[in-house]
């Protein structure tokens, strides 16, 4: 089985995340806020990863140290659970709309970060939610999940939609990238040897 388990503990957070990259999407995301756990069940459902995520964070000062920290502790999880990354197809693509909202996502499981973030939130919160931490938590996980990740808003005018098709876009694009080739199984995806 493709599985982690982290824990983080700083003076600002507590985190544990769990998942199986062989799963069927089941979640149980707590973090206390709300919408945030939303994006992430959205992220598990439409990648078939289980996730169980714990989050305890200083939420009085604000959502941001809770949200990066999880995208941390998350890409970190997906290095170990991806292991030497034998058989992967590593790439993954998807074009999601949601209503108003396209967003296009492409990723390399490269163990080269970069992202590419070509997307704008017309507004400044979703709720309480601060908009600018849907970038945070993506620059987070691509960092420390060693990832190549493209994300471009096409269409969009509701900032929901356009947080959430990103969220949904790039589960679906993980879901590819993380399968067993069949006709390369035995193999890491790479001329190098090694990923």
């Amino acid at each position: 089985m493709r599985t982690a388990k982290i824990t983080r503990k700083t003076a600002e957070t507590a985190i544990t995340v769990e998942l199986n990259l062989d799963g069927t999407g089941q979640y149980d995301n707590q973090t206390g806020v709300g919408f945030f756990d939303h994006m992430l069940d959205q992220l598990a459902r439409h990648s078939l990863i289980d996730m169980n995520i714990r989050a305890k964070g200083d939420l009085h000062i604000d959502d941001h140290h809770t949200v990066e920290d999880v995208g941390i502790a998350l890409g970190q999880a997906l290095t170990q659970a991806l292991g030497d990354k034998k058989g992967i197809r590593r790439y993954g693509e998807c074009h999601l709309p949601m209503d108003d909202a396209q967003v296009r996502c492409a990723l390399d499981l490269s163990a080269r970060p970069f992202l590419v973030w070509n997307v704008t939130l017309p507004t400044a919160k979703i709720g309480t939610f601060d908009s600018e931490l849907v970038r945070e938590f993506f620059q987070a996980l691509a960092t420390h999940g060693g990832i190549t990740l493209h994300i471009d808003q096409l269409h969009g005018l509701n900032s929901h939609h356009i947080a959430e098709a990103a969220f949904k876009a790039v589960a679906r694009a993980l879901r590819v990238a993380v399968e067993t080739d069949p006709r390369k199984s035995d193999a890491i995806p790479s001329t190098k040897g090694a990923l």
